[in-house]
Order: C-alpha cells, then sequence, then structure tokens
C-alpha cells in the first residue's frame, strides 16, 4: 500500500501544475446547529453529524456552478462529468484510502451523514468493495481532525482538484453589526484548494471557493436535518 501511494503521489506532481488558493470561513452556524441537535440525531438515524456532511453538500453546490472543478484532462481532451462522485480521504494503520461517494448531488444531508460514516467504517475494517474506491470526480481530505490548520494535499488524479478541511476553532473574529465592527468568538475554519492549473485558472479555483463559504456561512441547514 505504502508503495501505492508513493507512486500516485509523485505521478500526480508529475502530471498536474499544482496550485494551491486558501479560504477562512465562519462555521459557527453550522457548530451551533450540531450542537443543538447532534444527540437528536443520532438517536433517529444512528449515526453521528460531523461537519463533512456540511462540506460536502456545500462542495455539491460549487461543482455546479462551476463544472470545470468537477471536470478532468484526457490527453488534449477536457472531460466533463455528468455525476459528482467525491472522493472522501481516509487514513488507516497502513495508509491512506479514498472511497468514493457516488451520485453525493442525489444525497440528502442525513444521508451524506449516514454514508460518510459508513465508508469511513468499513475503510478501517477492511470491508471496501472495489468499485467503492474508484470513480471519483473530486476528492476531500480532512485533516482538522488532529488539530491541523491547513495544508496543500496532492490532487487525487485523473480529477483536477481537491479540498482540504483543516481544524475548525474558536477564534477572536471581526464581524459587521448594525452598530458597526465587533470582536466574537466564532467557529474558523481553514480551506485549501489545490487544483490543476492546466485545467483551472486562479480566478475559477477563487470563485469557486467563494461560492463554498457563501453557502458554508449563510445557508439555513437547520431545514435539511
Amino acid at each position: 500500500m505504502r508503495r501505492k501511494i508513493a507512486e500516485h503521489m509523485v505521478l500526480s506532481r508529475r502530471t498536474s501544475a499544482h496550485v494551491t488558493t486558501f479560504f477562512e470561513a465562519d462555521f459557527t452556524n453550522i457548530a451551533k446547529l450540531r450542537d443543538s441537535i447532534k444527540r437528536g440525531f443520532e438517536e433517529r438515524n444512528g449515526t453521528k453529524l460531523t461537519f463533512m456532511p456540511f462540506v460536502i453538500k456545500s462542495v455539491v453546490d460549487a461543482l455546479k456552478a462551476f463544472p470545470i472543478v468537477n471536470a478532468s484532462v484526457d490527453g488534449e481532451n477536457v472531460i466533463y462529468k455528468h455525476d459528482i462522485n467525491i472522493g472522501m480521504a481516509v487514513a488507516l494503520e497502513s495508509g491512506l484510502i479514498v472511497p468514493v461517494i457516488k451520485q453525493a448531488d442525489t444525497l440528502s444531508l442525513v444521508g451524506l451523514a449516514r454514508i460518510t460514516q459508513d465508508l469511513a467504517t468499513r475503510a478501517r475494517n477492511k470491508q471496501l468493495k472495489p468499485d467503492e474506491v474508484s470513480g471519483g470526480t473530486f476528492s476531500i481530505t480532512n485533516f482538522g481532525l488532529y488539530g491541523g490548520y491547513t495544508a496543500t494535499p496532492i490532487i487525487n488524479q485523473p480529477q483536477a482538484a481537491i479540498l482540504g478541511l483543516g481544524g475548525i476553532h474558536k477564534r477572536p473574529w471581526v464581524v459587521e453589526t448594525a452598530d458597526g465592527d465587533a470582536i466574537a468568538i466564532r467557529h474558523i475554519g481553514v480551506l485549501s484548494l489545490s487544483f490543476d492549473h492546466r485545467l483551472i485558472d486562479g480566478a475559477v479555483a477563487d470563485q469557486f471557493m467563494a461560492q463554498l463559504k457563501k453557502t458554508l456561512e449563510h445557508t439555513d441547514f437547520s431545514s435539511l436535518v
């Protein structure tokens, strides 16, 4: 496994023109919603409610708005994908594996919560089927599990981009109020997008990230759970 991972990572570096852009996002509204419903959510649905389903749901919306980020390069051709299949990196004792959530755009927030936990659990127990680790069109890696701030993930070939989710921490933050700017304690996370500059320009990558940030910060997710 270690050898295969090494080959895949080096191949990606040689293949894609890697660039990484970073955005800070305010997860406070999502954090408050999770805290208020997580116990009842787990009792009703048999799965924990983490930040990941909210991120995936928001990524799906951004990929619909900017389909080039969901595309890939094949020789001199650009291949646009009809499906949105989200790869989710899972750390194992012996390495790393990326199970794929097929047609993530068809799943509800509850459905995403269930499938992310199911795939992660079966990945760690070595119970994944071959088709569950293939066919991804975009990947997400969460290096915030252990408190990591941010990183520059390597693109999972033949995809064109990968999103990194850093740790979500309480930080003093400037917020705009009716009475002017104020300092408040907010849940802030750093998002990083490594993208293939052969296919995606920096402006498009930043527009994608701005859309993702807007969805995370301003969507009323309470109606979806």
